[in-house]
Formats: C-alpha cells, sequence, structure tokens
C-alpha cells in the first residue's frame, strides 16, 4: 500500500472511532444523569418499552419495578426486580394480567410471563442491575424474553405480535 493509501485507511479508521465514540457518548450522557429508578429503555425494533420507577413502599421485597409495554397494542406487563442470595445475582419476573389481591401459586404461575436474571452491561462484560439510586445502565439484558413472550397469554391476535430482543437500550430518563 503506497502512502495515500496508508493516510485514507486512518483517516477512515479514525473516522470509525470517532463516529462510534460519539454515538454511544449520549447514552453514557442520560445514563450518568438518570437514577435507574427512573430509566426507559426500548428494543432495538422500537416494539416495546421498558419503564423502571422507584419502589416507594418499605414493605416491598423488590428492589426495582418496571412496566413493559408492547408499543402498538394494548399489552402492558408488569415487572419486578429482587436480588437472589447464592450467588449474589439480580433477578426479575415479568407478569401479565395477574389478579388483584390475595393470589395462590397457581395464579402466579398463570400470569408469569418471565423469570429469570436481568443484567447490565458493563465495562467489563455483564454486571448485576444496581440499586434504583445507581446511575441508569446503558443497556440491559433479560435472556430469553422474546420467546418467553411468544410462549405467554400476552401473545397473540389484538395483543403483542412481535417478541422483543433480550437487550434494552437505554432511550431515555423518567423525570
Amino acid at each position: 500500500m503506497n502512502a495515500a493509501g496508508l493516510r485514507r485507511t486512518k483517516r477512515k479508521g479514525l473516522a470509525a472511532i470517532a463516529i462510534a465514540t460519539l454515538s454511544y457518548a449520549p447514552v453514557s450522557a442520560i445514563a450518568a444523569e438518570c437514577k435507574q429508578a427512573q430509566a426507559i429503555y426500548g428494543d432495538r425494533d422500537g416494539a416495546y418499552e421498558l419503564r423502571f420507577s422507584p419502589i416507594t413502599s418499605e414493605a416491598m421485597t423488590s428492589s426495582h419495578r418496571f412496566r413493559l409495554s408492547a408499543l402498538k397494542t394494548p399489552v402492558v406487563m408488569d415487572g419486578y426486580v429482587m436480588a437472589s442470595d447464592d450467588p449474589v445475582r439480580t433477578m426479575g419476573m415479568v407478569l401479565f394480567n395477574c389478579p388483584d389481591g390475595d393470589v395462590t401459586g397457581a395464579d402466579l404461575d398463570a400470569c408469569t410471563v418471565w423469570q429469570g436474571f436481568i443484567y447490565r452491561t458493563s465495562e467489563g462484560g455483564l454486571d448485576n442491575l444496581q440499586s434504583g439510586d445507581s446511575p441508569a445502565a446503558d443497556r440491559i439484558v433479560f435472556p430469553g424474553l422474546g420467546p418467553a413472550i411468544r410462549q405467554s397469554s400476552a401473545w397473540g391476535e389484538g395483543k403483542a405480535e412481535v417478541a422483543p430482543w433480550d437487550v434494552l437500550d437505554l432511550k431515555g430518563c423518567a423525570q
């Protein structure tokens, strides 16, 4: 490769790094200013929105609460995040059309859409979702969420008809 070609290649490489850095910066800036309990996420297809909200009761065993909406449908699912022990992980549940009041284990099983570990992305890879007072994660991962929604009562005609990706990106912050 001649010197002119090498300079063009270096410029293209530097341009790609700059573009990647600039496209990542706004999300990181939002994350730094937003608390996890107020973070808003979306899937890559724009079909789902997840909104965290603060837990206001000290009696709750959950560390986070969220609503997962299948956009352009009436489907809104409730979600909770809890800490597990040995090893410490953040577990979550997504529920749809659960009955109010006292429910049985069978009732809860019938309305559970997804249950599993919830992760945030970090410089070292995946990590536990942090507390509601922590800065919002740039991305959160719900392994197997899309297939679970397809197998649930939230799926079908007049309900969710697009399955989300397991990775949701930070889109904003509720005030």
